[in-house]
């Protein structure tokens, strides 16, 4: 008796049925720009106009796809309130563009903004269809955070990182001493998505074993966030964990503070794993207003050349991509040139100083009061609509928002990561639509 054997999908059949399941469910590409964030870029040019990693790419056929489905019906159009807010955003960038004092070039800043906080947060939202989707891209994070926290603590426990205090122990994952903050970025995105997603299965009809491994996620990811050596990350963890535990349950924020403490107690004091530094590290957060160090020092004087730039273009600033332009000629004479960056792969170099670090600077300088006006509008009323209704995954959504809103007070786009704050924008657009009487979000809050 003869067996046939099937024969074995061929590569063409296989294409199409991944993208049946991708136009049934676009939120796979939305998780993909967020572990696509994960692939090494190699060393880059910082002064480059213009960056494109394969998690910018993913991010765009997000887009694409949105478009398509929008054009055949297949997706809800976005809300007048969302598309008042990003058309807000495309209106004060045009116009900065239009007054630019080189348009040329702030013509590829206007198609950054854009992207970053128009069109991929757009297609977010419109990605997020019940809550699954909601899950499938907070566990991306998770994942991808993962990944660099187990990359970032095998660099500092064999000495491999990029160089703090004259050693190379410094946490930066897959992405380099010359992206130095964005490690320390994806852990801190993943640990507050773990806390979360954790918090959210307390309760009658939560998963138990589900829970404490997400809590255990977040615990052992604080270890790498630590040794990234990254003040402003610390920070923005700090409060958002604040807001998302005291919005969940004060009586769990308090223990988490008292058994939070008792872990760094024994892990830092007790263990001394990163120790030394990440005491001298925290210590150095008191001093920052009477005796700052060269990093703090510069920080205070890109945001007052940022000052002055704006004082010069009030109303729709200097225009995209100025800054960098018009800092020398507004800068303090003691700024210095750029910070220090070193490891195994590029030696040393000086990283040119090109923003005023602080997005809300950077937005008054370049965008003038047309901008920083649209950009509260956009902000402030994600956060209302997620304090409104932060329940589920929803709470990671306001966890998410508060940890970027924090951080842009002290950082602002640029590198690597920066397209996942536009993932985390169109969580917390989806999480503040109001509630639809029998629609999926009242589903996915009846679960919550």
């Amino acid at each position: 008796m003869a067996l046939t054997l099937a024969a074995p999908p061929r590569p063409a059949r296989l294409l199409r049925r991944a993208g049946g399941v991708v136009r049934e469910r676009p939120s796979l590409l939305a998780a993909a720009t967020v572990l696509l964030v994960c692939v090494p870029t190699g060393e880059k040019d910082v002064a480059a106009a213009v960056h494109v990693t394969a998690a910018d790419l993913a991010s765009l056929a997000l887009v694409a796809l949105t478009a398509v489905n929008l054009l055949r019906g297949r997706t809800p159009a976005i809300g007048r309130t969302d598309a008042l807010r990003f058309g807000a955003i495309v209106l004060a960038a045009a116009v900065a563009t239009i007054g630019s004092i080189d348009p040329a070039t702030s013509l590829t800043g206007f198609v950054r903004l854009t992207q970053v906080f128009v069109l991929v947060p757009a297609a977010v939202l419109c990605a997020l269809r019940d809550r699954t989707d909601q899950r499938l891209v907070l566990g991306s994070f998770v994942i991808a955070a993962l990944i660099q926290g187990v990359v970032g603590a095998h660099q500092f426990l064999t000495g491999t990182g990029a160089s703090y205090t004259g050693r190379p122990i410094r946490a930066v994952g897959t992405f380099g001493a010359l992206d130095i903050m964005a490690m320390s970025s994806v852990v801190s995105y993943g640990l507050l998505a773990a806390l979360a997603l954790a918090v959210a299965e307390r309760g009658p009809g939560g998963d138990a074993r589900l829970r404490r491994s997400l809590f255990a996620v977040a615990a052992f990811l604080a270890f790498p966030l630590a040794v990234s050596f990254s003040r402003g990350s610390w920070i923005a963890t700090a409060a958002a964990a604040t807001v998302l535990l005291l919005r969940a349950d004060a009586r769990l924020a308090v223990r988490s503070a008292v058994l939070g403490t008792a872990a760094a107690v024994v892990l830092v004091g007790g263990l001394g794993l990163g120790g030394s530094g990440v005491t001298a590290r925290l210590s150095s957060i008191g001093s920052v207003s009477e005796a700052p160090d060269q990093s703090v020092s510069d920080r205070y004087d890109l945001w007052a050349t940022a000052g002055r730039i704006w004082q010069d273009h009030p109303v729709s600033g200097a225009g995209p991509k100025a800054f960098q332009q018009l800092r020398d000629s507004h800068a303090p004479l003691r700024l210095s040139s750029g910070s220090d960056a070193a490891d195994a792969t590029i030696g040393f170099q000086r990283e040119p100083l090109l923003s005023p670090h602080n997005m809300y600077f950077l937005v008054l300088s370049e965008q003038g009061l047309i901008g920083i006006a649209a950009y509260g509008m956009l902000f402030l009323g994600l956060l209302l609509g997620c304090l409104r209704s932060a329940r589920g995954p929803g709470l990671a959504a306001l966890a998410l928002l508060t940890w970027v809103l924090v951080d842009f007070l002290y950082a602002d786009i640029g590198g690597t990561t920066t397209v996942l704050t536009s993932i985390v924008l169109g969580l917390a657009a989806h999480a503040g639509r109001p509630a639809r009487p029998g629609g999926d979000r009242a589903t996915l809050e009846a679960g919550a």
